[in-house]
């Protein structure tokens, strides 16, 4: 029986990990937002949130904050949501997150991003399909990250500022729950 040597043992392990996780993930390339909001909704990117009263925070890791709308249901747009999280660096807000759940609402929410940052491209091959679906827009101050998993049927949106000094670093990547 051949044994290869442990470095060659490692890195065919990692190539067939990566495989296993990264291949059933199909993306669409991205869109490029036209009329660039510079925020969420009407909240601009770099907004101190602590001095709002709409907001309370709910977690904080260092320069790191995260927020939660007080006293109100989560919405998207006029969609509602699971979670909507206010994430601000060094007090500036950077990131928001919305976690969603069912088909239903993915369709709504898919339509509203489409009418909000622009539409995807439907020509075959261009439309990601497949258990993981990522969709991209992307424009000079903001960037929208969709991810949907059809089988537990949840999906979860970045919005993110591009021109912090620092893109927010924090343990949740763009392609986890």
């Amino acid at each position: 029986m051949a044994r290869y040597p442990c470095g060659r043992e490692a890195i065919l392990a990692t190539v067939l990990v990566l495989q296993a996780f990264l291949g059933p993930i199909l993306s669409a390339s991205a869109v490029p937002i036209a009329n660039d909001p510079n925020g969420f909704e009407t909240i601009p990117w770099g907004s101190i949130l602590r001095e709002m009263d709409a907001f309370t925070k709910i977690d904080e890791a260092g320069r790191l904050q995260r927020y939660e709308l007080s006293r109100q249901t989560p919405v998207l747009g006029a969609i509602p949501v699971d979670s909507l999280r206010f994430t601000t660096f060094e007090n500036k807000l950077g990131r928001v997150t919305v976690r969603y759940t069912g088909q239903a609402s993915h369709a709504k929410i898919l339509d509203y991003l489409e009418s909000t940052y622009g539409p995807l491209d439907r020509t075959p091959g261009q439309i990601a399909a497949g258990p993981i679906r990522v969709y991209t827009w992307q424009g000079t101050y903001t960037e929208v990250t969709l991810r949907f998993e059809s089988g537990p049927q949840r999906g979860i949106i970045f919005f993110e500022s591009r021109t912090l000094p620092e893109k927010l670093k924090d343990e949740t990547a763009t392609t986890a729950f």
